[in-house]
């Protein structure tokens, strides 16, 4: 009996701990980026007083959300584009102006399998475009 007893605890708590696993999983699957922007992460650097922050989530269905506020200059466009830390890239994301200073990702944005791998090393990035400089102002990594 007790080894009967002993067989059903163990498969009881083997249970629980997979379903701790895939809960952990789930709920941790979002993942939230914040994200500063200047215009030193540029390339080549810019030297400018412009600042950028928000929070960018990427999920594991590779949907894409989230804004940024910039404040110091007058932005003409905002994109996430790919390329490492020290490389300039297409544009993989146009995000819409919302109000003065704010930008959102469109609703129902989503990457493609390579663009998520690209952000799973840390080969996305947000910058946003000025008249001044048209190759862009303020730049910050996406980095998981």
């Amino acid at each position: 009996m007790k080894t009967k007893t002993a067989s059903l605890r163990s498969q009881l708590f083997a249970g629980i701990a997979a379903a701790g696993i895939a809960l952990a999983s789930f709920s941790s699957s979002a993942e939230d980026i914040r994200i500063s922007l200047n215009g030193d992460r540029e390339v080549p650097p810019v030297k400018t007083m412009a600042s950028g922050s928000g929070t960018i989530t990427i999920n594991p269905d590779m949907s894409v959300s989230g804004s940024i506020m910039t404040s110091g200059l007058a932005a003409t466009m905002a994109h996430i584009h790919l390329g490492a830390a020290d490389k300039n890239g297409p544009v993989v994301v146009t995000l819409s102006k919302s109000g003065e200073h704010g930008w959102v990702v469109p609703p129902g944005t989503k990457l493609t399998a390579a663009q998520y791998q690209a952000y799973k090393a840390g080969e996305l990035y947000v910058n946003v475009h000025t008249a001044e400089h048209k190759g862009g102002e303020i730049r910050g990594q996406l980095t998981p």
